[in-house]
């Protein structure tokens, strides 16, 4: 897909667009107010949907067949739409799906209050006949519009309903300001009591009809707008605020920025984390498979963020029909399979009349669907290959485990459970089989999952076995100002220490190399760089790129990531006429947008040319990503990552004829040493080496035996459990764990910031714990409760001191 394609479907769609609405001759000036309509009181749950949003909704959107057929207002007329509401009441509607959703185009007009008009076209007998039928069928109706206002519309200075004295002329930011990414549209000055008043006339006319569900699409930061060059935070919030009063469902679309993720959460039910899952391969295929293998690095990314009254939302599962689906059998359950785990809103985007056998089978498996809507996003154990495991602990002690094959080969792909959390036996049953398969003692192997396939699992930990949850899972519960990392974690690191071995023999001159920091150039062929999307491999170019080799693709947001330990790194590739932007991720959050074009008339294939470089990331785990935006071509030559030493070159250097033991200093506190190995072998401590104040001395005895030069020992540290955490500055703020078990403990670090926490169970004080450490160390166990009685219990933990609090596990057993 590319953005003027989906341009040109939209503009055409968006004829009479709804607040951006222009007035095309002959359009309706009617003057009759909305019918009065019920206000719902608003709830607890964030966004105006309230307890609707509890869990993902569940449904059909236009949008799929509009762009695959080339009449697409066809598929928004009342009969198309009257037929798919009967279609979803026959088939899928006893499954949970409700939501008819009409996309772009569906009005053609506005009234004298500059309010959106149905289309008498598409709807002779009025929309209002449409939305009852959908209605009668038991089913919930959306419509669709976009920020901003038209210029139509502000030049003709309407008055707005229920605002007296305000017209549409005083709406816009003053000189007129681009509103969306097609430039439909100009910017609402919301500092203006008029401009919101405006949005809630809508929004009550909308609730007159009986909408229950609004998209929101163009919105920025996102919508391929990087920056706030465009900016509709404002329009979301009025928004949010008008549907609330009609506890109208509010969805956002689309590609939103994720350093914006809370504002998106507290204004709205969903938000479109990518681009289009169409293909725009009209009258040939739905989407294609590049467009579900790039949602995984997102959802990486992004699944923290989901949970009850707002969830990431995927786009249209278009999984019904093989014959316009555009996927593969298997790939056709591996996309219902990662909508059902992470929690996303699962509408269909295929023509309902025509869904096939083994369609149904996948939009109406109980089990699959029950995971999709217990709200439980999974998140992976590793990006780092092709072959991943993604997993969600539910409230019941199980966990949901999806073992997805991203590759080019079958494969047998193996989950441990402690990698899970889960230390003991687990249960497993084949959610889509619907069979058991039996009792593992520490982990199940599925053999040949297929190329593009899934294998969708529910293990069961059986009886003496302990669960460890981690800070970040959704069952911690936080009350107060909690952040995740922010630089209180410590990552669990592994370090290149160099120890020089020399010879004083005239004719040896090697010595401990003084090197603060090294770099490591990383091939683009590592089987460590993550690929998403639909990349080739070209070697022998003899072009002058590192090792004579590239990765390369031609799909826009197709894009490769790569997971590091070091403080900097390096984008490096060629540059050519045929190239264009990259746009740059460093820890999930943007960075820029680089361009690898090259002017011709510099030539052609300019090799190993660095097109993005940073350096002062703070020393531990990172993770570069990289998302092909225009452009013909996408390439990686290799990437240059940059550490720094643990060594002090000056007490480093170890002469073979002078034998004595080597002390060595390190970056940082060696309490945290987890351990040294030197080609994967485990040097013992107090054998090989000793831990002392700040210093580890290697042994004369363990040196002797190594060759001169340079020897690279990989010292490891401990770090926070899964390498995060969440800290809190305010005293009085607390987290807190609901489990049915027999006992439980917290794990933590202990550092000089920290002071007091006190520790409740089932709302009783238990222990007041200290915290405080001279040095920094992790994975202490603080706390220990046993012998409890077989039932739900709470553990509560509020901060009472210090600087900070940080929470990182806790663990319960499982009853024997």
């Amino acid at each position: 897909m590319t953005r003027s394609v989906r341009s040109r479907v939209l503009r055409a769609a968006l004829a009479g667009l709804v607040v951006a609405g222009l007035l095309p001759a002959g359009s309706s000036t009617s003057t009759a107010a909305p019918a009065t309509t019920s206000v719902t009181a608003a709830t607890e749950l964030p966004g105006p949907a309230g307890d609707k949003a509890a869990r993902p909704y569940m449904g059909w959107s236009s949008y799929s067949m509009q762009v695959y057929n080339p009449n697409g207002g066809s598929w928004i007329t009342a009969d198309q739409l009257i037929a798919q509401s009967d279609a979803m009441h026959a088939k899928l509607q006893p499954y949970g799906y409700e939501y008819i959703n009409i996309d772009a185009g569906w009005n053609d007009g506005i009234d004298a209050y500059g309010r959106p008009t149905p289309s008498k076209k598409l709807y002779p007998n009025g929309l209002q006949v449409v939305i009852d039928h959908i209605h009668a069928n038991g089913q919930k109706v959306g419509l669709y519009t976009i920020p901003g206002i038209s210029k139509a519309v502000i030049d003709a200075k309407l008055p707005i309903y229920g605002a007296p004295g305000c017209t549409t002329g005083d709406l816009p930011v003053l000189p007129l300001q681009k509103g969306d990414y097609w430039g439909i549209g100009y910017r609402i000055d919301f500092s203006k009591p008029c401009a919101q008043k405006y949005v809630d006339s809508i929004a009550d006319l909308f609730g007159s009809w009986g909408l229950d569900f609004l998209k929101f699409d163009s919105v920025t930061p996102g919508s391929g707008i990087s920056d706030l060059s465009l900016d509709a935070r404002d329009d979301v919030k009025a928004w949010s605020q008008a549907l609330k009063r009609h506890n109208i469902w509010f969805e956002l679309s689309w590609a939103l920025d994720i350093n914006y993720a809370d504002y998106w959460k507290q204004y709205a039910n969903g938000w479109r984390i990518d681009w289009d899952v169409e293909c725009y391969c009209t009258g040939t295929a739905l989407t294609a498979w590049p467009n579900i293998n790039r949602l995984f690095p997102k959802l990486a990314e992004w699944w923290r963020h989901a949970g009850p009254g707002g969830w990431n939302d995927l786009d249209s599962l278009d999984v019904g029909n093989g014959q316009m689906d555009g996927l593969t059998k298997d790939e056709r359950r591996t996309a219902a399979t990662l909508w059902a785990v992470s929690a996303a809103p699962m509408y269909v985007g295929n023509d309902m009349t025509k869904l096939d056998a083994y369609g149904l089978e996948l939009l109406t498996n109980r089990e699959v669907i029950a995971v999709n809507q217990a709200g439980r996003p999974a998140h992976p154990l590793s990006m780092k290959t092709n072959r991943q495991t993604w997993f969600a602990l539910n409230p019941d002690s199980s966990y949901t485990v999806a073992l997805f094959n991203l590759g080019q080969t079958d494969a047998d792909m193996t989950v441990n459970f402690a990698d899970l959390g889960l230390n003991g036996a687990g249960k497993v049953r084949d959610l889509w089989a619907r069979k058991d398969l039996g009792t593992f003692a520490s982990g199940f192997t599925a053999h040949d999952v297929p190329i593009h396939g899934v294998r969708l699992l529910k293990v069961t930990p059986q009886k003496n076995s302990a669960i460890t949850v981690n800070d970040d899972d959704r069952r911690m519960a936080y009350d107060g100002a909690w952040e995740r990392n922010k630089n209180y974690e410590v990552p669990a690191v592994s370090q290149a220490l160099t120890v020089g071995v020399t010879d004083s023999s005239p004719q040896s001159s090697a010595k401990a190399a003084d090197l603060p920091t090294r770099t490591v150039e990383v091939n683009n062929n590592s089987p460590e760089i993550v690929y998403s999307g639909n990349w080739n491999y070209s070697s022998g170019r003899g072009l002058g790129d590192y090792q004579d080799d590239v990765q390369w693709t031609e799909g826009n947001g197709d894009s490769f990531s790569y997971s590091f330990v070091g403080t900097g790194v390096d984008y490096v590739t060629e540059t050519d006429p045929g190239q264009g932007d990259v746009d740059i991720y460093i820890d999930g959050e943007f960075k820029q947008t680089v361009s690898t074009y090259l002017d011709p008339a510099e030539g052609h294939n300019k090799p190993q040319q660095v097109v993005y470089s940073v350096s002062d990331l703070p020393n531990g785990s990172h993770t570069i990503r990289a998302v092909k935006k225009s452009g013909q071509f996408m390439l990686l030559d290799k990437l240059n990552i940059r550490q720094e030493s643990l060594l002090n070159p000056d007490t480093a250097t170890f002469d073979k004829n002078a034998p004595a033991d080597v002390s060595v200093q390190l970056g940082r506190d060696p309490g945290e040493l987890d351990g040294i190995a030197k080609a994967g072998q485990e040097l013992v401590k107090g054998t090989d080496y000793t831990v002392s104040g700040n210093t580890v001395t290697i042994s004369k005895s363990y040196l002797a035996n190594l060759p001169v030069g340079n020897t690279a020992l990989d010292v490891r540290f401990r770090g926070d459990y899964r390498d995060d955490i969440h800290a809190t500055k305010a005293d009085g703020a607390s987290v807190s764990l609901t489990f049915t078990g027999t006992g439980v403990e917290w794990s933590t670090a202990l550092a000089p910031d920290q002071g007091d926490a006190d520790v409740y169970v089932d709302g009783k004080l238990v222990r007041r714990v200290n915290l405080h450490n001279d040095t920094r160390v992790t994975n202490r166990t603080v706390f220990t409760a046993t012998g409890l009685r077989n039932a739900q219990h709470v553990v509560r933990i509020v901060k009472v001191n210090g600087d900070v609090l940080r929470n990182d596990t806790i663990r319960y057993s499982i009853a024997k």
